[in-house]
């Protein structure tokens, strides 16, 4: 069987009996109404998108607006559906039975659905990590693409045996999903920095790192001592740390940070913090001025994650994250 004969969907929910019991698949956006109320074009799902929730950034109306389009005009009867169930962690493999219907009357946000006849129910390990992977994919709905003849596969076979991939294989989808999680979180928090911590709330956080990393900070009056947000001390005894913090979106410019090479003392160290980066020129000054430490915002993530659960109630609570653990490849853990 080709790939381009069946068109499979991966879809996600998180009313694992609506969609097993009574053999519906559906996604929200309660507040758009009937999708078949709207024009047949991506670009009119978008306005509608737009219209209903405004202020809403253009990448997330053009996800938003072309899952809804996708679910409502793209699906066909016959199409291929794949679900991964949280209840029971199984990878449930359906067909389309019917065309699009919104139903004002459901439970939660779900009211845009289509029926679905449930073929097999079968468990994780019957698929290899990186099919497992694209399905957990963080959208609502999506074409499954990447992993399609596996599932095809899966379909198609009476038998399904588990799948056990070759070690390189599995060290390269495993190291390619600890990096994606990775990296989506120091996204997140390097967001909710900007979005929640400008010029002296920023400051504080800074101060409230320091502690959480040992360090003994001061933060300056405000609009007092010239180029100096926060005075810090490893101890008790110098050498003095003189903490300039900025929050802008641009770039840090070489003359900014002279300034606060102008506000020390002989025998002080300086720290300079931006949720941004430096210019070509402030990295060379940095560089040749060793007595000056430049943090960004990636360097800033990476300290947060570092001394995370020191840091205050107030901070974890506006930056929320859970411990967990992930897969790593085999290959990392034999040489540490």
């Amino acid at each position: 069987m080709k790939t381009e004969e069946k068109r499979i969907w991966g879809i996600h929910t998180q009313d694992d009996n609506l969609f097993l019991q009574d053999n519906t698949i559906a996604i929200g956006w309660r507040d758009i109404g009937d999708l078949s109320r709207i024009g047949n074009s991506r670009d009119a799902f978008k306005m509608k998108y737009s219209d209903t929730y405004p202020g809403k950034p253009k990448q997330s109306i053009a996800n938003g607006a072309g899952m809804l389009y996708r679910f409502c005009h793209e699906v066909q009867i016959g199409d291929y559906v794949v679900f991964p169930s949280k209840s029971n962690r199984m990878v449930n493999l359906g067909v389309v039975d019917g065309n699009y219907v919104y139903n004002p009357e459901a439970h939660r946000e779900y009211v845009q659905q289509r029926k679905v006849k449930w073929l097999k129910h079968l468990p994780r390990t019957a698929f290899s990590q990186g099919a497992l992977y694209e399905i957990g994919s963080a959208m609502s709905f999506f074409a499954v693409k990447n992993y399609a003849d596996e599932f095809l596969e899966a379909f198609s076979s009476k038998n399904v045996k588990p799948i056990f991939a070759s070690t390189e294989e599995e060290n390269e989808t495993v190291a390619a999903t600890a990096d994606d999680i990775i990296e989506n979180t120091k996204d997140y928090i390097l967001k909710e920095l900007s979005k929640n911590l400008k010029g002296y709330d920023l400051e504080n956080f800074v101060a409230d790192l320091l502690y959480a990393m040992g360090y003994h900070p001061k933060q300056s009056p405000r609009g007092g001592d010239s180029g100096i947000d926060i005075i810090a001390y490893k101890d008790e005894l110098p050498p003095r740390i003189v903490v300039q913090v900025k929050s802008q979106d641009s770039d840090i410019k070489e003359s900014t940070i002279q300034s606060l090479k102008g506000a020390m003392r002989e025998g002080d160290y300086g720290l300079f913090v931006t949720l941004s980066n430096y210019t070509k020129n402030a990295q060379r000054y940095l560089e040749s001025t060793p007595i000056i430490r430049g943090i960004n915002g990636t360097e800033l993530v990476e300290l947060i994650l570092k001394y995370y659960e020191k840091l205050s109630d107030k901070y974890r609570k506006m930056i929320p994250l859970k411990m967990v653990y992930i897969p790593v490849a085999k290959s990392d853990t034999e040489e540490n």
